[in-house]
């Protein structure tokens, strides 16, 4: 596989090598050893999520308190959406910038993002499943969200009228999240993601 960084820190893009046949294919779509070597730290497993989507639906903007926040390696194993990562760390160099990769089942790439960033994504088909490797399980009481059409963020959603879940169209906006408090601080993520660097390979590698 080939694993790419993007633009904002903490986010890769990651493609896999597809080997296929007359009788289907096969690849790997996530390497732990692979993936810790580009990024510095192994991913620790907390939770697999799945999530099914029509068409225009947007998810999104989710983000967790660090520590011990939450990381995500996302795929697309049916349809396709543009998966989006968003810069919300306070005194990042990237602050409020996003980022846009096209998932599918044609191409599998992946995304992983760091604790701290931001996550969502629009479906381009109907029945988009996405699945999510996540370091943490889901703490309700630790998740916040942003708007997804916030104009400030300006993201350029590929969906002529998006469908948002009624707790995504109530999400404050970036400034308004800001002003509370409540967004991550890149100096604190950077240093919870350097302390991950001793974790152990799993078998005590």
């Amino acid at each position: 596989m080939k694993i790419r960084p993007l633009d904002i820190e903490g986010a890769w893009e990651i493609t896999p090598q597809q080997h296929g046949d007359p009788r289907g294919l096969f690849m790997e779509w996530y390497r732990f050893d692979r993936l810790a070597e580009a990024v510095g730290h192994p991913l620790r497993l907390g939770q697999g999520n799945l999530s099914v989507s029509a068409r225009d639906v947007v998810r999104g903007i989710h983000y967790a308190d660090v520590p011990p926040g939450q990381a995500k390696y996302v795929t697309c194993v049916r349809g396709a959406v543009l998966d989006v990562v968003v810069d919300l760390r306070v005194g990042s160099p990237t602050f409020g910038q996003w980022e846009g990769v096209r998932l599918d089942e044609v191409d599998r790439r992946a995304v992983y993002l760091a604790e701290g960033l931001g996550h969502g994504f629009c479906s381009l088909t109907d029945d988009a499943v996405l699945t999510y490797l996540c370091s943490t399980t889901y703490n309700p009481g630790a998740e916040h969200g942003v708007h997804p059409l916030d104009e400030e963020l300006g993201i350029a959603w590929p969906a002529g009228t998006p469908q948002l879940s009624a707790r995504d169209a109530a999400a404050p906006t970036l400034a308004e999240m800001r002003a509370a408090g409540l967004l991550p601080e890149y100096a604190t993520c950077r240093e919870f993601t350097a302390s991950l660097g001793d974790a152990p390979y799993p078998g005590g590698g």
